[in-house]
């Protein structure tokens, strides 16, 4: 069974929204974005991105003009655990904390209030999600994972 939950949204001051709203994502831009510039997700194609957004709960970053501004999703089964990924913050608005905003407010919607497992994974940006709560596995020795084929 499909778990279909309504939208949420959360508006900072300086006007930035977060929605979970789906019919507002551009996709073109997060496609675009995860297949040009992500690291973790270079040559990405589009069927799967989209096959992916159906089995997670997406949040779109928004300009106050409404313009698309970053992105993140959440793959759970929205009753103990969550893996957040393909966050990102177009260029043009890094540098005011919405990755942290984000990451920190998408634990508040009311659909994942049991969710007591909260994972992600970074390269690079350990600082950001600190700062949102994260931290550093306590047994990482316990995790395993299959690694990615070599291209």
């Amino acid at each position: 069974m499909f778990h279909t939950i309504p939208p949420a949204s959360w508006t900072r001051a300086d006007g930035y929204t977060l929605s979970t709203e789906r019919s507002r994502i551009d996709i073109e831009t997060v496609a675009r974005f995860l297949a040009e510039q992500a690291y973790w997700s270079t040559g990405l194609p589009r069927p799967v991105l989209e096959r992916a957004l159906d089995g997670s709960l997406p949040m779109g970053l928004y300009a106050p003009d409404g313009t698309m501004a970053g992105f993140a999703r959440l793959v759970t089964d929205y009753a103990v655990f969550a893996y957040l990924r393909d966050v990102f913050v177009l260029p043009a608005h890094r540098g005011r904390g919405l990755a942290q905003w984000l990451a920190l407010t998408i634990r508040s919607h009311p659909e994942l209030a049991t969710v007591t497992s909260w994972m992600l994974a970074t390269r690079d940006a350990h600082a950001v999600y600190a700062k949102a709560g994260y931290a550093p596995a306590p047994h990482p020795e316990y995790y395993m994972t299959v690694p990615k084929p070599a291209p």
